[in-house]
């Protein structure tokens, strides 16, 4: 699909084997450009799509009618299958940069054909601030610095769960509020799935959690094994990341990048932990869904991937300090830090500071407010008021404030991309009950919004606007090419199959991001049941796969309080269709009756 362009460029395009320009000038657009004039003679093809890349163009000021180029104007440079045969195009110049010396921006395809070129428009690019200043600073063409990546993971955290998203949230969450007005704040971002292991899985491989497989909780009972009296036994599940998968991880450190991982994993046993796929270092990462050895949020942490600290040491903390050290000693090379909470997972335990902090705030809250309300089978919290929730929730926002305060002092924050997520939605309707995903519906383990939008931010210095907010739905999958790209690491479409560059996005463009699938054919522990959902558009529909189907219109409908179903049979008929052609493309195992020990082929329940 074609993008949009409103770029003040001149446009030239050449190959990959011309010769090194002269010192680059600072960047400024030039007077709009007739894209009209712009007319090629390509030798021998048919129609080809190239992605292109931006750079800038050497110190010139000729007259921009006759073909030449003005100072400050962009050239765009073919990146692909092109790039090495002899492009013949009508406005020559002396000024030329070599592919190596381009940055690598989105800018959408552009189609070949013989005999002369089909236009394409694209909308206004933001370059990276790292990219920009080392472009109008090097001397001699030196290589700009490659962006670093610190990518954030909270365990069970809510959408409502902090203040950027929330002003009248009970927790306090400071340093994640400050990064959110630095960057951009996604207001319907989604977990590809509403429990932990899947969503990772989805940010590591860019795939949706039915194709690779894992679509439970790992440690979570497989069918033969299955004791609870359901109409459906769930579906099997993989245990593990399979080794096959070329991690985020992998491409990164294939790009030269050094890689850290600090905290839950969960993703499989021994020899399927972070140093075997793709992370250099590992603290804290093993196969378990929470801490659940030694003191659990306290050293001892009975941990064989995180040597104990000082009695009474607090996990979260030293997660941070841990990811702090990495980031400094890595100030001079170009790293991927991925911070991966245990909060705020159970089991629900805090500082005693922290609790005593929030009971006494809690005796201030108004207390006419229902304090609960009923899902299905299961009460749901609907106020926050948890003290020791509220504490854990401050002990993680100051951790995130401790690294990224490590960003500072490393002098690499101005060419640091942060990405703030959780995986899966707040813990409402069991295990304590501790917090409220209101006005949303459910929580953790179910499909409704409660259990799947989740708090995300991404700051791209230079890339996204201050304060900024996108309410383009956008999912877990997302991550992975859209990381590589603002890294200007090569993409990998085989691996991020099901993932879309979200770089558009964060320089203020729009993006047609396509429906949004969640497969979950299990029974959770939250008390969700065996579902798949799609949403396209203001469209939401959530097929039970024991039997019911839901339809909403989330703009009309946040809360998902009114099914529209029976007034809307079309639409459900085509967002089935939609969904069920989705399940038969990625493979989705589904749960069978009780009854039947054959597994049916992948695809929609009949």
């Amino acid at each position: 699909m074609k993008h949009r362009v409103c770029l003040s460029l001149l446009c030239l395009v050449v190959s990959a084997s011309v010769a090194r320009s002269q010192e680059a000038v600072p960047l400024h657009p030039g007077p709009r450009f007739d894209y009209s004039k712009l007319a090629f003679q390509p030798k021998s093809w048919e129609e080809r799509k190239l992605s292109l890349e931006l750079a800038t163009c050497p110190e010139s000021n000729p007259d921009t009618e006759s073909g030449a180029l003005s100072q400050g104007w962009y050239w765009l440079l073919c990146s692909s299958v092109a790039a090495q045969e002899d492009l013949s195009p009508v406005f020559a110049g002396d000024w030329k940069l070599p592919i190596s010396d381009a940055t690598r921006i989105a800018l959408g395809e552009i189609d070949w054909k013989k005999g002369g070129l089909t236009v394409v428009e694209v909308a206004e690019t933001v370059k990276p601030q790292w990219q920009t200043d080392s472009l109008t600073a090097r001397k001699g063409g030196a290589t700009p610095p490659k962006p670093n990546i610190l990518f954030i993971l909270v365990d069970d955290l809510g959408y409502m769960d902090i203040g950027a998203n929330n002003p009248s949230t009970f927790y306090e969450t400071p340093n994640i509020d400050a990064l959110a007005a630095k960057g951009m704040r996604f207001r319907q971002a989604y977990a590809a799935c509403p429990v932990c292991s899947p969503t990772r899985a989805s940010i590591l491989t860019g795939k949706y959690p039915a194709r690779v497989g894992i679509t439970d909780y790992i440690g979570a009972a497989q069918p033969e094994k299955w004791g609870r009296p359901t109409k459906l036994l769930p579906a099997p599940y993989s245990e593990k990341l399979a080794h096959e998968e070329v991690t985020l991880a992998e491409a990164f450190k294939a790009g030269g990048y050094a890689t850290f991982f600090a905290g839950k994993w969960h993703l499989g046993p021994a020899h399927y932990w972070p140093e075997d796929q793709g992370f250099d270092f590992n603290l804290g990462g093993i196969d378990r869904g929470g801490p659940y050895g030694g003191d659990k949020y306290f050293s001892p942490y009975g941990n064989p991937r995180l040597p104990d600290g000082p009695p009474g040491e607090h996990l979260p903390d030293r997660l941070a300090t841990e990811t702090a050290k990495f980031i400094e000693a890595n100030g001079d090379r170009p790293f991927l830090a991925y911070l991966s909470f245990y909060s705020v997972h159970t089991p629900l335990m805090t500082r005693e500071d922290l609790r005593q902090k929030y009971e006494a705030k809690a005796k201030t809250l108004p207390t006419d407010a229902p304090a609960w309300g009923q899902e299905h089978e299961r009460k749901v919290r609907r106020v926050q008021n948890h003290a020791v929730y509220a504490g854990m929730v401050e002990a993680m926002d100051q951790a995130v404030g401790k690294v990224l305060a490590a960003l500072d002092r490393a002098g690499v924050a101005d060419h640091t991309v942060v990405v703030f997520m959780s995986d899966n939605g707040g813990l409402s309707t069991s295990e304590g009950h501790p917090t409220s995903n209101l006005p949303l519906r459910a929580g953790k383990g179910w499909l409704y919004e409660g259990g799947i939008r989740e708090p995300m931010i991404i700051h791209a210095p230079g890339v996204t606007r201050a304060g900024s907010t996108c309410d383009t739905p956008v999912t877990s999958t997302d991550f992975y090419p859209t990381l590589l790209e603002l890294a200007g690491l090569p993409p990998r479409p085989r691996q991020h199959v099901d993932g879309v560059s979200l770089v558009p996005l964060l320089q203020g463009r729009s993006l047609d991001r396509g429906p949004l699938f969640w497969h979950y054919p299990h029974y959770g522990n939250q008390g969700g049941s065996p579902g798949g959902a799609v949403r396209d558009g203001d469209w939401k529909l959530i097929e039970w796969y024991e039997g019911a189907v839901e339809l909403f219109n989330l703009k009309d409908d946040l809360g998902e309080q009114h099914e529209l179903a029976r007034e809307n049979p079309a639409k459900v008929k085509e967002l089935e269709a939609l969904l069920d052609a989705w399940r038969g493309e990625v493979g989705a195992r589904m749960p069978v009756p009780r009854a039947s020990a054959v597994q049916p082929p992948a695809g929609r329940q009949q």
